[in-house]
């Protein structure tokens, strides 16, 4: 299928802009300045920031701001990221206007590089006269070489207000068209208004102070040269304009005529006039863009929504969201959910989850949840590894991704409904553990068995108030009752950020939760807590008998049609049991069915819903969420106490 993507034209582009701006018009103090004045001195990383700032001219919060963005301040040990740069400014040695760097490396050739024009790297050599392998080992030289790039692209300016530094910051950009750019600016500039405080992986806390006045000048963007986007020819979009989003649509196509049931690669439908649209699903394409592009336009796969680049936070849309995608390995949840991919690979996470990445998907998120009237929590904006299975057996097969390395707390930030206390009494409990400084033990991710340190998203739960007890164990994911491991992959003992538990007990430091149908034990010691007092309702059975669970909000035998076939909605392995209770996700559930099998409608009653009059709840219940019939549970108001 010919796709006519908007970065070929970027790409092409981008040599102009680095002529017109770059090093053939540096001002002469650039390339003159005595750098060894900013690579010389502490290596702290707030330090070198400072001092580079002073060598370069550029301010502070401009370079901060910059590299924020660009890295999150991270130096990734010297390595090339997954978005094809190197060091805390994220230098790149050629232009990488595309997807080129990480088309090259998902190929399987270890550290290959990107080809195309010259990019930050080789302009920050030339300007500094330091070596391109210091500039990728050495953080401290990398920061410097930064720092000439964007006072170079900003020749005749000595000023200390950020807003006059707006040109230099968008040519940094890596796309290079003008709204790029100024989606890049407006970035920079909005983390310069908020400030922001992180540590490094590698132990380094730097922090930008926030400067509220601290605003974009757009019309110097525009002046700066740089192309106009190519024009939008494929289908319309929905997206905020301000994304710049593409259509690449997935195909709707009968590929194995006559046979009615060969199609792909999802279902035409009307929502939310006939469906209603309730879910968020956050997915990773576990490979790179191109490769998720290729699988979304293959009739013969699945399709969702909207693909994620990581390098840029580039969208492009599949799907018409009036349409059901086949993404979230449940039926029921795919009928009612919209599914974002964002480029990266689960086990490795940080390299490629990037702030411009994390800043494009929040956006969405927040027209798409606007649009659709989807509510901004945790119960409804939902990682893959969320979704519950729809049989007992099914369960061991659902999926683990965005996985440990997901910085759920940073999203629901730039979602703006960040994970902060509730105030008032209650047992619930949502889990914020943070997440630079939360790296808990986790393993098989490398091929000598180990995981790079990096931030993690949750807390692991235990069979008992001590660190050194069992993690509980998962029976849907484990049969034999063998406790959960630390494995990469493992989802069943781990307690993410944005999940809400009722509290059973408390022990010193521990609370005990209840989860799926047992207790279990999670630390949360008060000078460093790992989670925050919620206000919400719970769920508890009504009478004295185990309560099933159920993976789908299907309705009641009654509400079939002679010609649809009943879909019998089985309980999952796990039972809420009287005494327990589980926080309560959504009690506006919808009852329906969606029947679609083929593709010219040849079976009677085809693409229609059934809806039912069976009400069901959406509770927390472990690592993913579930359905309760409500005529099986009684809801208890606030958080309080089961007797309350």
């Amino acid at each position: 299928m010919a796709r006519r993507r908007r970065i070929g034209a970027v790409a092409a582009a981008v040599p102009l802009v680095l002529t017109g701006v770059g090093l053939a018009s540096a001002p002469q103090a650039v390339a003159a300045t005595d750098w060894s004045r900013c690579t010389q001195g502490p290596a702290d990383r707030q330090a070198v920031f400072e001092r580079a700032a002073r060598v370069s001219g550029v301010p502070a919060p401009v370079l901060l701001a910059v590299s924020f963005m660009e890295s999150r301040w991270e130096d990734h040990n010297g390595e090339m990221s997954t978005s094809g740069g190197y060091g805390p400014m994220h230098l790149t040695r050629e232009d990488l206007g595309g997807s080129a760097g990480r088309g090259d490396r998902a190929k399987g050739e270890a550290g290959a590089e990107p080809t195309g024009a010259s990019g930050t790297l080789v302009q920050a050599a030339q300007l500094t006269g330091l070596d391109q392998q210091r500039l990728r080992s050495d953080a401290v030289a990398n920061i410097c070489g930064g720092a000439a790039v964007l006072a170079a692209y900003q020749p005749r300016t000595a000023s200390s207000d950020p807003s006059d530094w707006s040109r230099a910051v968008a040519l940094y950009a890596t796309g290079g068209d003008e709204k790029t750019g100024l989606r890049f600016a407006k970035d920079v500039f909005a983390t310069m208004r908020s400030g922001e405080r992180r540590t490094t992986d590698d132990g380094e806390t730097v922090v930008l102070r926030a400067k509220p006045q601290a605003r974009v000048d757009t019309a110097a963007v525009r002046e700066a040269g740089l192309l106009d986007p190519a024009p939008v020819t494929e289908e319309t979009v929905d997206c905020p304009a301000s994304l710049d989003c593409e259509a690449i649509p997935a195909p709707y196509e009968w590929y194995g005529k006559p046979d009615p049931y060969d199609y792909g690669n999802h279902d035409l439908a009307d929502r939310p006039n006939d469906l209603s649209i309730d879910y968020i699903v956050i997915h990773n394409t576990e490979g790179v863009w191109e490769r998720a592009l290729d699988l979304v336009t293959d009739p013969t796969y699945l399709a969702w929504h909207y693909t994620l680049r990581s390098s840029d936070g580039h969208i492009a849309q599949h799907l018409d969201n009036k349409n059901v995608g086949w993404h979230a390995g449940n039926w029921y949840v795919n009928m009612h959910s919209i599914g974002l991919e964002h480029e990266g690979i689960a086990a490795q996470g940080a390299t490629w989850f990037t702030e411009s990445m994390y800043r494009t998907s929040a956006r969405l998120v927040r027209h798409l949840s606007e649009e659709y009237d989807i509510p901004r929590d945790r119960a409804h904006i939902i990682g893959h590894d969320q979704i519950p299975g729809v049989t007992a057996a099914y369960v061991r097969g659902m999926h683990w991704d965005t996985g440990p390395f997901w910085d759920w707390e940073h999203y629901m930030e730039l979602v703006r409904k960040p994970l902060d206390a509730d105030r008032g009494r209650t047992n619930l409990v949502t889990v914020a553990p943070g997440f630079d400084d939360n790296q808990q033990k986790v393993t098989g991710c490398n091929t000598d068995g180990t995981c790079d340190p990096q931030g993690t998203n949750f807390v692991y739960l235990h069979t008992a108030p001590s660190e050194d007890s069992p993690l509980v164990s998962d029976i849907g994911l484990r049969p034999n009752g063998a406790p959960s491991t630390t494995q990469v992959s493992d989802i069943g003992a781990r307690a993410a950020a944005g999940q809400v538990f009722s509290v059973a007990d408390r022990k010193g430091d521990w609370l005990q939760v209840w989860w799926l149908g047992e207790k279990a034990w999670l630390h949360s010691p008060a000078d460093d807590p790992t989670v925050v007092p919620t206000r919400g309702q719970t769920v508890v059975p009504a009478g004295d008998q185990p309560v099933p669970v159920y993976g789908r909000a299907y309705p009641e035998e009654s509400a079939y049609p002679a010609e649809i076939p009943y879909q019998k909605v089985l309980p999952l392995q796990y039972t809420i049991k009287p005494g327990q209770s589980y926080a309560l996700g959504d009690r506006s559930v919808s009852t329906d069915y969606y029947y679609a099998k083929t593709f010219d409608d040849s079976l009677a009653g085809d693409h229609t819903v059934v809806s039912g009059d069976q009400k069901y709840y959406q509770i927390w219940f472990g690592h993913r969420f579930a359905y309760v019939q409500a005529d099986d549970v009684r809801v208890v108001p606030l958080g309080q106490s089961p007797r309350g």
